[in-house]
This record gives C-alpha cells, sequence and structure tokens, in this order.
C-alpha cells in the first residue's frame, strides 16, 4: 500500500498571517531569534522568552486555517492511515482545520511543559503566568512546548520511521534550512516539492544546486495554489 511523507515548514501558515520564521535579517517579530528561541536566551531572561510566546499564542487564537490547511486536513481523512505529516509548524491550524493526526516536530503553541516532569499539557491561547503550575505534578518551573536551538528535537525520530514507510514524499513550504530536504528527497523515487520561489540547497557539499533539481515534480506557487496539482499527482501515484 502506497504511503505519503509530508514534510510542511512555515510557508503553510503563510497565507494564514503568520509571519514566517526569520523573514527578515534573523529577527522574528522584530525579536532576535537567539534571544527568545534558544537555550542560552531562555537561560538568560525566563520573562523575555514567556512573554515572547505568550504573544504568539494571543496572536494565534485570531488566525484560520487557509485553502492548504483544508486540503491536507481532507487528505488526512481520505487516506486515513497512509499519511505522515511531519511539520515544523507550532501552530494548530491544521488542527483547526479538522487533521487529527499531524506530527508537530518542534512542538506546539497551544501546550506548555513542565520542566519537573515534562508532561505537556493544553492551555490553549491562554497566556502562561507566574503562578502557572503543571496539573500532573503541581511544579511552577513550566515553560514554552517549542524545541528551541540547543536542545534535542525528540519527534525527529518519526522522520527515519515515515521514509521507510512511505514511497511518496511532499515537502511543502520549507526552505529546507532546519530538515535538509534533499537529504529525504534522494530516498525516494517519487517525490513533489511545492515552493513559490526556488532556492539553493543549505549543504555546503552541494553549493550550486538547487533544491527542486533533487525532486521529481516541482510546483512553483504557493501552497494554496498548489493543492489541485500536489491531489492530482497523489491520486496517480497512489493508483499506480
Amino acid at each position: 500500500m502506497n504511503k505519503i511523507m509530508i514534510l510542511s515548514g512555515a510557508g503553510l501558515s503563510a497565507e494564514s498571517g503568520i509571519r514566517t520564521f526569520r523573514d527578515h535579517d534573523g529577527l522574528w517579530e522584530n525579536h532576535d531569534v537567539m534571544e527568545v528561541c534558544s537555550t542560552q536566551g531562555w537561560i538568560a531572561d525566563r520573562k523575555k522568552v514567556t512573554n515572547f510566546y505568550n504573544d504568539r499564542r494571543a496572536d494565534l487564537e485570531t488566525k484560520e486555517p487557509n485553502h492548504a490547511h483544508k486540503v491536507l486536513a481532507e487528505l488526512e481523512r481520505a487516506y486515513r492511515g497512509r499519511v505522515y505529516h511531519l511539520t515544523q509548524n507550532i501552530d494548530n491550524l491544521m488542527e483547526k482545520a479538522g487533521a487529527k493526526d499531524v506530527i508537530h516536530l518542534h512542538g506546539t503553541l497551544t501546550h506548555l511543559r513542565c520542566e519537573a516532569c515534562t508532561e505537556a499539557f493544553y492551555v490553549g491561547y491562554a497566556n502562561q503566568e507566574a503562578d502557572t503550575s503543571c496539573p500532573n505534578c503541581g511544579n511552577k518551573r513550566v515553560r514554552h512546548n517549542v524545541v528551541m536551538f540547543g536542545e534535542a528535537a525528540p519527534q525527529y525520530e518519526h522522520i527515519q520511521r515515515a521514509i521507510r514507510e512511505c514511497t511518496l514524499f511532499i515537502a511543502i513550504g520549507t526552505s529546507g534550512a532546519v530538515i535538509n530536504i534533499t537529504n529525504i528527497a534522494k530516498e525516494f523515487k517519487h517525490s513533489i516539492l511545492i515552493d513559490p520561489k526556488r532556492a539553493k540547497t543549505a549543504s555546503i557539499y552541494e553549493p550550486h544546486d538547487y533544491i527542486d533539481e533533487y525532486f521529481e515534480h516541482f510546483i512553483q506557487e504557493k501552497s494554496g495554489d498548489a493543492m489541485e496539482e500536489m491531489m492530482r499527482l497523489i491520486e496517480e501515484h497512489t493508483k499506480g
């Protein structure tokens, strides 16, 4: 049975008004990325980092899934048990669109995590306050449930599992700067890249290559505009 591996990035949610990571010169919402997204920044100023993620959570409440989210959620329903959707996004727009099985590789904004028992718990769009405590163990040393630079991403183990089990790889809205999508594409005979811009690889070993050269199909459009062509290619693949 043909299975599909999807790896999505910030470009998927950009059409819903969520700023892409590192939009401008290492800044995210006018913050130095390393001050609010690294273990060093967390150690240096917990309050600043907490306030940053409180703001991101409040902003997320007003955002709605776009056409691409809805199509991908429908794909999950139509191909139940045959789609591995791994996302680098920390928003919940896929879930708002009705998806149930998305794996968030870098964590989720709508949850906090206890630093004592490591339990992640849902807070929705609420602020993390000074007296917020873990419902599992009662500890008040809780933090955002987002993987920071300088710490491991435990959900990455799902990448290798998806590579082993799937026959089609689809990369949507990701530059490959964090997860090397060219290396993943090399593992597949059949692959699709969806991105409005043509980009060079991030690898120092392939400095002059374009990412799309490693994919069987390149749909050079925004995520929402690419869905019809993507679904056509999926149907061809799953019937084969």
